[in-house]
């Protein structure tokens, strides 16, 4: 499979004071931009695991303990 490597452009409004400190610093505002995106995903992405895992905990913990333990024996006997 190959990776579509096409991007968009993005934009943010700030100050031009801002702007310009940016500009003084040799921020490299497009990587900056980018990079925070990627976190915010990444975070976004870890919180909807968690409230899945634990959606499926609240499941799971309905389902006795002899019953997951004999399920997984016949998985195991049926690979044998």
């Amino acid at each position: 499979m190959v990776a579509d490597l096409s991007y968009v452009t993005v934009s943010a409004k700030v100050k031009r004071e801002f702007y310009e400190k940016l500009k003084q610093y040799n921020v490299r505002i497009s990587e900056v931009i980018r990079r925070a995106l990627e976190e915010e995903v990444k975070r976004r992405e870890e919180e909807e695991a968690r409230e899945k895992l634990a959606a499926m905990q609240e499941i799971l913990v309905k389902i006795p303990r002899e019953e997951i333990v004999e399920t997984i024996r016949k998985t195991r006997e049926e690979k044998q």
